[in-house]
């Protein structure tokens, strides 16, 4: 696990730890107790040659006469702390103009290194007191630098993010900029290599025959249905209780969204209203797996199969999720998926992907996706430029190496979440997992009276907050003359009370504690 905090090593600490004089003290204990504290160790890429260089002249010093003894030591040595630490790079931070005010050029390499860590958690260990870090990062000696690891100012529980993606920044760094790199050094831009890398990755993980990566969530859902021949005159069924994309799509083609009513416990669409809503003119189910639960997708197939319709899975906020042992986006005709930066597996820009195991599907939505065509300058159909970036790809496929550990975090996050509320906070109604699902949260959203005061003194105790949703899409001024559907009374319900605290796979257990001690006196104030 990354720490929340983040101490980078100058070279100088490193060679007292080697070297043992008593100073070395604090900083054993800095590498010792770092994990306990929730701290990440780093050097920068820019030390080490040095780092090696002074090595063996002090080995030599102490002793260590044999030229080739020494180097072998000192490449034992930076090969046990390389894993014990990680290591910065200096990406775009080469240029000249970093060092135009610099004392030092070594050092600003190793300061200017250091700005890809999250802002106010980093702090640079040195002996050297005229260390020069610009003007921009705290140097300590290695003493004070434990004292602050130890403690609890400064750290990331007093600076909550409603999504900690720098965290999970810190922890993918170099293979991140790996990644990036290599498309940077082979130049294509789009649907280079990392795509169809990141397609057979995707696939496997889900269990599927095919995936077909696009520009957003949003087209996904597009050339789902473009490829399921939808247009105008067609009614898709679909939730109200969702992100506008959901509907959106369904009207940009000319097709009316029909809104059925969600389950009041699970705020996933409701099986048992579905059928009631099929007509001559449906032409497919578009359930939705809100805040990271698949929904109940065998009741649902089950309603599309005995009407002969498709079903197209919007899973946008539970990749990664299980129902009955299925992964997400395998459960029907069509699963899609968004890698918007704050869903479960996010980006950092927009992307989205498609899956399904019928291989005509897969061929119409690859076309659509590429403006309808099958080879170049040949277009059998109409389609969209819905192409995910190849750097977008480059960051995905970063992110999987860690998926699968932040999936069980973000388990172990929710049940923690549900066990302190239910022990401490009266009057809140936390999330159902059916027992056959699994969730990875999305969002952790809870029902609260009173919404708007309880997120107003949340977030004046710095605790952000966020609404998803409030006003259902049948309830949008934009879709009250397009969509249709009876009314729904849960939806309307859910959408004035629902809540959602922050959330994601590095949110630790003492922050979970303060948010929900200052939840607590925020009900009952």
């Amino acid at each position: 696990m990354i720490g929340n905090k983040h101490l980078v090593l100058d070279l100088s600490v490193i060679l007292d730890l080697w070297l043992k004089p008593e100073s070395s003290r604090a900083t054993e204990e800095i590498f010792a107790c770092a994990a306990e504290h929730g701290t990440c160790l780093w050097v920068s890429a820019a030390s080490l040659p040095t780092l090696e260089f002074i090595a063996v002249r002090r080995f030599k010093e102490k002793g260590v006469n044999a030229d080739g003894a020494a180097r072998d030591l000192a490449k034992r040595l930076i090969v046990n702390l390389l894993g014990q630490v990680k290591v910065l790079s200096n990406k775009g931070f080469e240029q000249a103009d970093v060092y135009l005010h610099a004392h030092e050029f070594e050092d600003a390499q190793i300061a200017a290194s250091a700005r890809c860590l999250p802002a106010g958690r980093v702090r640079l260990v040195s002996t050297d007191a005229s260390f020069d870090a610009l003007g921009e990062l705290p140097v300590y000696p290695a003493e004070q630098a434990l004292e602050w690891m130890q403690s609890t100012t400064g750290s990331a529980a007093n600076e909550l993010n409603f999504i900690d993606l720098a965290t999970q920044q810190a922890a993918l760094r170099p293979q991140i900029e790996r990644n990036i790199e290599t498309v940077l050094r082979h130049g294509q831009y789009i649907m280079g290599p990392e795509v169809k890398q990141l397609e057979e990755k995707l696939a496997t993980y889900v269990g599927v025959k095919h995936c077909i990566t696009a520009s957003s969530g949003t087209d996904t859902l597009l050339i789902a249905m473009m490829a399921l021949g939808i247009g105008r005159g067609d009614e898709i069924i679909t939730t109200p209780f969702t992100f506008v994309a959901t509907g959106e799509m369904i009207a940009l083609l000319g097709a009316t969204p029909v809104f059925v009513d969600i389950d009041p416990k699970t705020y996933n669409i409701d099986p048992t209203r579905i059928e009631a809503a099929i007509t001559a003119r449906t032409k497919a189910i578009m359930p939705v797996s809100l805040y990271g639960q698949c929904a109940d997708m065998d009741a649902i197939n089950a309603i599309a199969n005995k009407h002969g319709l498709p079903v197209i899975e919007d899973a946008a906020q539970s990749f990664g999720a299980t129902y009955k042992g299925k992964k997400s986006c395998a459960l029907s005709t069509i699963g899609s998926t968004s890698f918007f930066p704050s869903k479960p597996l996010g980006g950092y820009g927009d992307g989205g992907a498609l899956f399904t195991d019928d291989d005509d599907l897969a061929k119409a939505m690859r076309e659509i996706r590429v403006h309808g065509q099958d080879r170049r300058y040949h277009h059998p159909r109409i389609g969209i430029n819905g192409r995910l970036d190849t750097l977008q790809a480059a960051v995905v496929l970063a992110k999987m190496e860690r998926f699968n550990w932040e999936v069980e975090e973000r388990h172990k996050v929710g049940d923690g979440y549900t066990a302190m509320l239910a022990s401490r906070c009266q009057g809140i109604v936390t999330p159902y997992i059916e027992p056959y699902n699994t969730s990875v949260y999305a969002q952790y959203s809870i029902l609260v009276a009173n919404r708007d005061n309880v997120a107003k003194r949340l977030n004046e105790k710095g605790i952000p907050t966020a609404v998803h949703y409030p006003v259902p899409l049948n309830q949008q001024p934009a879709y009250r003359s397009v969509g249709g559907g009876s009314a729904t009374p849960i939806s309307d319900e859910i959408s004035r009370r629902v809540m959602s605290l922050p959330m994601g796979p590095d949110l630790t257990s003492s922050q979970q504690q303060a948010i929900v001690e200052v939840l607590n006196g925020s009900i009952n104030a």
